[in-house]
């Protein structure tokens, strides 16, 4: 009954309007020039690009394409911008505010270009600074293949393609530069196309671009979808259906006979089509307003830190910012994480400070910023890395940090370029330093703060290795009257505690967890992922030698001896304790410092978990508390996550 009911609809489908809204914004490329701006210019440059965005702007809303001149000389910027004709004006809307904000990708303060070309299947925008407006055919031209081969009857599949993409070249010309449609061929072999010239290329030089792109579309099949990406034109091809169907226009000849039946079905039909229209109708309203209040949403969420940024005097000038990097250069550049570059940078005062610029590319980045600005710009403390300010309202969102000359923990173990080895007093003095800073976030400061994000290259050291906390872009207020928060997993893979990963479960021992491994890592002067030449992790050859008695085994040889060996295991057993594989048995972190700074007696750790079971040597010397599985409530978790394949729990 169900597969009657599928084929007595389809005809339906074809001719019903879309309901959904798609405004493709997937990128098919970006293309960036090569020229690069003279310094003395680039910052006129990005003014006139940013000038030319907000003129195309209003252009695109009205008519869904737009063409913008700003600028003198040199530093002149020409701008187009057009959304493919089949798209709804909310779609094209959506689809070009997008496009605008990844084409900074080709910007001279990012790539140090002076034109760029971005395609996504719904839209396309470039900028350059010369006149293209007339320009059909470049040396940038690109063809983009798909990834997966049509699995059956490729000959037919591709007949059905260039046949296709054939006619729709010839047709667009004739049609204001735009046509699509399908061709059914034998087996019901299906292929669907869109071909669409710019606005400003017209009759023979359409012709001459649509042409081009046939024969180079024609190098893609068998593969299930292909695209052409010219100066003055696009094409595409692919098994499923892109286009909206307001302007599907039937390819191949044979599709009269299905056009009738179709007609005469959806006729007999109406009833049912009414239906589905208005079922339709209440979906799009409903996913509009929803869409609404998330943008309210972030509105809100950004208000707030306008606000926030303007009540406490943070702001910077972006182009005060950019001089003092020389203008970003790589000579400038400290490092890079998930979230952003880092620049050294010197201010007009003389004063030396680190700049990050974010990615610009999610909306990952509100969160980052405004937890940067609107948590850590209020709270201060010697073992946090002190916020100074940002800029919010350039072309791009740069975060102000004190500079901290030592480099990070990752330097000195993982990176190892000109650094000497850490020796064993300042290995000390970090350690005790980082859990001052997590002592104070999670109980001495005005705010409850969860950082998630604990590890060798967040821990900066200032010109006396004096510890910094930095990088609180992923970091969770916990409110006093919560247990725990239930979160999106974040943080970095062998740092983060088993039940974060397991069930999403947030406390302050995640970032105890997290401690523990970086402790056991500075000690052994490993990275917590394995033993050169073995297969086992540092928690699991630490836990391995403190149950044969052996800890001091595990320091790092680099230190050849020279450290007290009480001290040393010491630092280890409170690693162990803090990776513990309950988080209930971690504990706080201002009991950590108490456990470094005074001489109190350390409990015995359980095992951590992910380990395997204890050598036969520890089991004799300490009597067994733990049981290879999960506790019950997590038991069905579990079996979907091959990282807790034996997460120990004691009883």
């Amino acid at each position: 009954m169900s597969k009657f009911i599928l084929l007595w609809f389809f005809p339906l489908f074809l001719f019903l309007k879309s309901a959904r809204s798609d405004p493709r914004a997937t990128q098919a490329a970006m293309i960036c020039t090569n020229d690069t701006a003279p310094i003395p210019e680039r910052q006129t440059f990005i003014a006139n690009f940013l000038a030319a965005m907000d003129a195309v702007t209003p252009q695109i809303a009205t008519r869904k394409y737009a063409t913008a001149v700003t600028g003198t000389g040199n530093a002149t910027v020409f701008a187009f911008g057009e959304c493919m004709r089949d798209l709804s004006k909310q779609d094209c809307d959506l689809c070009f505010a997008q496009c605008k904000t990844k084409v900074l990708g080709c910007l001279p303060f990012q790539k140090g270009t002076l034109g760029g070309r971005l395609f996504f299947d719904g839209c396309y925008l470039r900028y350059d600074d010369f006149d293209f407006f007339n320009q059909s055919l470049s040396p940038q031209d690109r063809t983009v293949c798909g990834d997966r081969d049509f699995g059956r009857n490729r000959t037919v599949f591709k007949d059905n393609a260039l046949r296709l993409v054939r006619n729709l070249s010839s047709t667009s010309p004739k049609n204001d530069g735009f046509s699509a449609g399908f061709a059914v061929g034998e087996g019901n072999v299906s292929v669907y196309g869109l071909a669409q010239c710019w606005e400003f290329v017209k009759g023979p030089g359409c012709e001459e671009c649509l042409a081009d792109a046939v024969r180079r579309i024609g190098s893609c099949p068998p593969k299930e979808e292909g695209r052409v990406l010219n100066a003055g034109c696009y094409l595409r091809y692919s098994t499923q259906k892109f286009y909206d169907n307001n302007t599907v226009t039937d390819d191949v000849g044979q599709n009269g006979g299905r056009r009738g039946l179709a007609i005469a079905l959806a006729v007999t039909s109406a009833a049912f089509a009414v239906v589905l229209t208005i079922s339709a109708v209440a979906f799009c309203a409903r996913k509009k307003i929803l869409t609404r209040r998330k943008a309210a949403s972030e509105k809100k969420q950004f208000g707030a830190l306008l606000a926030t940024v303007n009540k406490s005097q943070l702001n910077f000038s972006y182009e005060v910012l950019e001089k003092a990097t020389n203008y970003f250069h790589d000579s400038n550049k400290l490092g890079q994480g998930g979230s952003g570059s880092v620049y050294k940078g010197v201010l007009p005062d003389g004063k030396v400070v680190a700049i990050k610029r974010l990615f610009f590319n999610t909306r990952q980045w509100v969160d980052h910023f405004f937890n940067e600005v609107n948590l850590i710009s209020g709270i201060h403390h010697k073992n946090l890395v002190k916020l100074l300010g940002c800029s919010i309202t350039g072309p791009e969102s740069l975060l102000v940090y004190e500079y901290v000359p030592n480099k990070s923990l990752h330097d000195y173990f993982i990176v190892k370029n000109n650094v000497e080895p850490l020796r064993w007093d300042l290995r000390y003095k970090i350690i005790l330093g980082t859990a001052e800073g997590l002592a104070y976030l999670h109980e001495e400061s005005k705010l409850r703060i969860i950082h998630r994000d604990i590890k060798l290259s967040n821990i900066l050291l200032d010109e006396e290795f004096m510890a910094k906390i930095a990088d609180f872009g992923l970091a969770r207020m916990f409110p006093e009257d919560k247990t725990h928060i239930s979160t999106a997993i974040a943080g970095t893979l062998g740092y983060m505690a088993p039940e974060y990963i397991v069930r999403g479960k947030l406390t302050e021992k995640a970032d105890v967890y997290s401690f523990g491994v970086l402790v056991i890592e500075v000690i052994c002067g490993k990275r917590n992922i394995s033993v050169p030449s073995s297969s086992i992790s540092i928690l699991q050859m630490t836990w391995d030698l403190y149950g044969t008695c052996r800890l001091c085994d595990a320091v790092d040889p680099l230190l050849e001896g020279k450290f007290e060996n009480e001290e040393a295991s010491r630092l280890l057993q409170i690693g162990l304790l803090c990776v513990q594989a309950s988080a209930e048995l971690r504990p706080a972190m201002s009991l950590v410092v108490k456990m470094l700074t005074e001489n109190l007696e350390i409990p015995q750790p359980t095992q951590p978990p992910f380990l395997n079971s204890g050598s036969a040597e520890f089991n004799r010397k300490i009597p067994s508390r733990n049981f290879n599985s999960l506790p019950a409530e997590s038991n069905t978790q579990s079996s979907k996550n091959s990282m807790t394949q034996s997460w120990i729990e004691p009883r």
